[in-house]
């Protein structure tokens, strides 16, 4: 409590020392409270005539119109007022602060007038004021404005209560242990109220009370869809530390499906002060419901990889590239190159590491990884230490469309990068290729597969020529929630236009990871490589796509095919029906860890290898797009075009 005061004090007399300001109106303008101050100090004048009149037991003292004595005393308190800005703070937001300011303007006016009193007594011998009036005075006046401020508050309190009553969203609290009894005693303290908390939902029925915080506990005998409609919740909030990642998916799936909106709690020592609780309450994202358990990281031997090493990443703008160079920053490189094309993405990713990195030595680099020459540059200058390669185009229908641009950046430029690694002899170069590359049906996944086939083929020709100690990794991976051009990003763009969400077929399935877990498995993958690997990561269980159109529209708080519809428009050209699996034993070796696996594929000479891919350069400069097309046909033989105008060509080959 005396270190409460002190502080109170402490900000009372640091706000005296600003200067009145009476331009400054914010809400009800600072002059105005001033003047209900001083209203109230009249009225406390009156009472205390009364009072005092009172206890004289005399009528003939009692006046309403206040003498020129008296009036001196208001006119002190108010300039008490202004020296202790009491008119500084908003009424309805009125604090112990407030309470201070009032008692220290009551006492000063006290001790002034009681100076002036008796000051004035010592030079004429007469009273100029009435001791107890002044007394009484200061007590009356003092709770007069305090008073004044507690029913202003609650007021304005019970009217925004009322206010947002209809608003307020009917809640059952998952859990009943610390953190959930903390989140549900913060929500119904919050003021207005976004959540009306009914009660907390045991799952075990461990706990006996049968109460918390005066709301009932409700033992789980039923799905949660069930309880919630039998306690007329609309809405329930997850707090419960202790549930596993498959009861979490069960209930988020079992509340989806009869249209209850699920939230996420945060831990309360991550709670952060200055933000409202409920804006802390998060909904469930579709990340979160993934099949798949979390990833874990061996961060000693990441941090060896990169510690204290020159890391570059190319297309480090991009959405995995950013990622990575995120994750890279955390292990302190010696110094970190962002090289990327775009201009605009590679400005915004040059600002974050500045704000969030700011003692990291890095250089966002404008550049081109089908440039050969400005390639050799950056390497000559920088010569780094370890490569990722993220640099492609990655959009399949578009790739279809232009094949030439396809060979250009993810076969030519994957060549520039991995010769120049090899040139400057950089510790390790790791590719990130994607899952389409596995029996490939579309120009844009037979074009990473012709890059991992000639990081392979370099990779032998090196240790065949002992030459250089440059070691090629390959990692892949399939769809990444939240990429750009990611299929979860078009879905909730369609949803905030109001529908219809697009699919391609009803039976269409794909494999999906978060950019961060992608990311995590890429360093990891590069790190534990000794070169010529191509690793292959658990993606987890495949996801139905018209089964997470129908999860992201109730996440997003409306029903299937109601308020938002699905549509289904045909395959793209270059799609597949189903995607590879990533994870056949048969075709997989294991590493330590268990989301990681390497590919048992077979490598090509280089020399051959090579001269195939300048012809296939030579031709995506001067030749059509059927022979672009025909040219990696030759070179993929497993390339058969799925939904696309290339079909034809497989069908001369054969």
């Amino acid at each position: 409590m005396y270190k409460k005061l002190k502080q109170a004090l402490f900000q009372v007399l640091e706000s005296s020392r600003k200067k009145i300001d009476f331009k400054n109106i914010s809400y009800l303008p600072r002059w105005a409270i001033l003047c209900f101050d001083s209203v109230i100090l009249m009225m406390a004048l009156v009472i205390t005539k009364i009072i005092i009149g009172n206890l004289k037991n005399s009528s003939i003292y009692f006046s309403y119109l206040p003498t020129s004595q008296e009036l001196i005393v208001i006119l002190v308190n108010v300039l008490f007022f202004i020296f202790f800005r009491t008119y500084a703070g908003l009424i309805r937001h009125s604090t112990f602060i407030d309470a201070v300011k009032f008692f220290l303007a009551s006492a000063a006016t006290l001790i002034t007038t009681l100076g002036i009193h008796y000051l004035y007594f010592l030079i004429t011998k007469d009273s100029i004021f009435l001791v107890p009036e002044i007394l009484v005075y200061s007590i009356v006046s003092f709770c007069g404005l305090f008073l004044f401020r507690i029913l202003v508050k609650y007021i304005f309190e019970a009217y925004l209560t009322n206010q947002y009553e209809e608003d307020e969203l009917n809640v059952l609290v998952f859990g009943t242990d610390e953190n959930a009894i903390a989140i549900a005693s913060a929500l119904k303290s919050e003021k207005p109220s976004r959540y009306k908390v009914l009660g907390f939902i045991d799952k075990a029925g461990k706990n006996k009370s049968k109460e918390i915080l005066g709301l009932p506990i409700v033992h789980l005998h039923r799905k949660v869809a069930v309880t919630l409609r039998i306690n007329k919740a609309q809405a329930l909030i997850l707090a419960d530390n202790s549930l596993t990642k498959e009861e979490s998916i069960d209930i988020v799936d079992n509340c989806l499906e009869y249209n209850f909106k699920v939230y996420r709690a945060p831990l309360i020592s991550d709670i952060e002060n200055n933000i409202s609780l409920s804006n802390q309450i998060e909904k469930i994202q579709i990340e979160d419901i993934l099949e798949r358990d979390p990833i874990k990281l061996d961060n000693k031997l990441v941090a060896k990889e990169i510690y204290n090493k020159c890391i570059l990443v190319t297309g480090g703008a991009g959405s995995i590239g950013s990622e990575i160079v995120r994750q890279v920053a955390n292990y302190k490189p010696k110094k970190l190159l962002i090289l990327d094309n775009a201009e605009t993405p590679l400005y915004r990713i040059q600002h974050e590491i500045n704000q969030n990195f700011p003692n990291l030595d890095f250089e966002a680099i404008i550049s081109d990884v089908r440039n050969r020459e400005t390639i050799d540059e950056v390497f000559e200058t920088h010569k780094p230490d370890v490569v990722y390669h993220a640099a492609a185009y990655k959009h399949v229908p578009l790739m279809e469309k232009h094949p030439s641009q396809a060979v250009f950046a993810n076969v030519i430029g994957s060549k520039n990068v991995a010769d120049m690694a090899n040139k400057y002899n950089a510790e390790k170069f790791v590719m990130v290729s994607t899952d389409k590359a596995v029996n490939p049906s579309n120009v844009m996944g037979a074009s990473k597969r012709i890059a991992e086939i000639y990081i392979q083929a370099l990779q032998e020709k090196i240790k065949a020529d002992n030459k250089s100690t440059t070691q090629y990794v390959t990692t892949r991976f399939g769809n990444v929630l939240g990429s750009n051009g990611s299929v979860v990003p078009l879905f909730k763009k369609q949803i905030e236009e109001g529908g219809p969400l697009t699919i391609t077929h009803p039976d269409i399935i794909r494999y999906f990871m978060t950019i961060p877990e992608a990311c995590q498995l890429v360093i990891e993958a590069g790190a534990m490589g000794n070169g010529g690997e191509v690793f292959i990561f658990d993606m987890g269980e495949a996801v139905k796509i018209i089964d997470l159109a129908k999860k992201i529209i109730r996440l997003a708080g409306f029903t299937p095919y109601k308020e938002i519809d699905i549509k289904v428009i045909g395959l793209r050209p270059g799609e597949k029906l189903y995607e590879e699996l990533l994870n056949d034993k048969s075709e997989t070796l294991p590493t330590y860890n268990e989301k990681i696996m390497i590919a048992k594929i077979v490598c090509h000479d280089y020399e051959v290898i090579n001269k195939l891919i300048l012809d296939l350069a030579s031709t995506a400069k001067e030749g059509t797009k059927n022979e672009i097309v025909l040219k990696m046909k030759d070179i993929v033989p497993e390339f058969l075009s799925m939904n696309s105008d290339f079909e034809r060509l497989d069908k001369k080959i054969v």
